[in-house]
């Protein structure tokens, strides 16, 4: 396909200034039920988006996130060690 084919099928349905045509009317008019289905969809729509993380990625993600945990315990800590100095030193 060439650039200005696939530039006119991306731009299909899409109105002055990049704005999609809608043929539907807008979500906020209508009735409760079109409104919770229509929210039903999109959410479905969402979740097929969604891509499990293989073992070794999982892995990876939670040994990340226990050092960032270890690491904000330290700076806490140390924080709170100067400021317990510095209140003593202050206070005597």
């Amino acid at each position: 396909m060439s650039d200005s084919a696939a530039g006119a099928a991306s731009a299909e349905g899409a109105g002055v200034g990049g704005e999609k045509k809608s043929t539907k009317a807008s979500p906020s008019k209508g009735n409760i039920f079109a409104r919770i289905a229509l929210f039903v969809r999109q959410v479905v729509a969402e979740l097929k988006k969604v891509v499990t993380p293989t073992r070794s990625e999982l892995w990876n993600y939670t040994l990340v996130v226990i050092v960032f945990v270890l690491v904000c315990m330290a700076f806490v800590l140390a924080l709170d060690y100067v400021i317990n100095k510095g209140v003593f030193w202050v206070f005597g």
